[in-house]
């Protein structure tokens, strides 16, 4: 997959089908419109996915931006993985923010992109202020000579029947279920278990020589959104492998002061060293929220608990 990064400068001499969104989580209503992108590769058309590289909040409203569900690097793997030969992140400034929509779809779409098909959700919004819309799509779709598809929302009754059928799919959703910490549904509606991926890093060399149970910690990225700090049970893929685990995402108020995020699990039957490595968390339930405990030995206790709690849920 070819991607196009940190210029406004580029141009894709193909006949192309593209897809516009912002895509955050990659939720199975985005894989619906996805989906229909690919189907035009058919016909011989180079799939393109057109996104922001940020949010517009973190340009006009700096430390205000609301947290993403997928960080950039995560949706560049799973764009490809869905389909995609070239991902644009298009860059999101006051000046390009301020582009009018009439203009976006003439000079960016039709003649940077080379659209020979616009794929779109019913409620896409682009342009200076959002005021482009379907209608204009379709309305610049003869002149310019592009064709538009629109795809419905995904109903989450589809995916779970305790949903009403008016209630769609969407970030929005995806994201009150996370803060909840109801990670079976966010796995549902995602078609996959959210997770954070990043290398080992160093905590504070306690969890084996002190606690005498090893863990391995990532630090959760910044901008990322963090489920209910707690002790989830998890898989995590290191070294190409899969490993039954149990993660607690938070700062370790037992033994820190430090206010930084970590994701650290224990990885049933691993035994290595993986300082340095890859590692992707992946969340499947909340067990419980994470507490201040009064010392290392009931620290220890409840660490023990969890995981002998985690070996009986994975069936180990």
């Amino acid at each position: 997959m070819r991607i196009i990064e940190g210029t406004t400068e580029f141009h894709i001499s193909e006949r192309t089908v593209v897809a516009i969104g912002k895509f955050d989580g990659v939720h199975l209503g985005h894989q619906k419109l996805l989906k229909q992108m690919c189907n035009w590769k058919k016909q011989g058309l180079t799939a393109v996915v057109f996104t922001f590289d940020k949010s517009p909040a973190s340009v006009f409203a700096p430390g205000t931006q609301t947290a993403e569900l997928t960080m950039l690097s995560e949706k560049r793997v799973l764009m490809e993985e869905l389909g995609a030969d070239v991902l644009v992140e298009f860059p999101m400034t006051v000046q390009t923010a301020a582009t009018p929509a009439d203009i976006f779809v003439r000079e960016v779409l039709s003649r940077q992109l080379n659209a020979a098909v616009i794929v779109a959700g019913e409620d896409v919004s682009f342009g200076h202020k959002g005021l482009g819309n379907r209608q204009l799509l379709e309305k610049l779709a003869q002149p310019l000579g592009y064709q538009v598809e629109i795809v419905d929302k995904l109903s989450a009754a589809e995916v779970l029947p305790q949903y009403e059928k008016r209630v769609a799919v969407s970030s929005t959703l995806v994201r009150e279920l996370l803060e909840t910490g109801n990670m079976e549904e966010v796995t549902a509606l995602c078609g996959r278990p959210y997770s954070v991926w990043g290398p080992v890093i160093h905590g504070n060399h306690m969890g084996g020589p002190v606690l005498h149970m090893p863990t391995i910690n990532v630090a959760w990225p910044v901008g990322k959104l963090t489920p209910p700090f707690g002790v989830y049970y998890s898989q995590t893929v290191l070294d190409g492998k899969r490993y039954a685990s149990i993660t607690n995402v938070g700062c370790k108020p037992t033994v820190t002061e430090k206010k930084n995020v970590l994701a650290e699990t224990y990885l049933y039957g691993y035994e290595g060293d993986a300082y340095g490595e890859e590692a992707q968390v992946f969340f499947y339930e909340y067990k419980r929220p994470e507490r201040k405990f009064d010392g290392l030995e009931t620290l220890r206790e409840q660490m023990q608990r969890d995981i002998a709690q985690g070996r009986e849920w994975w069936k180990l």
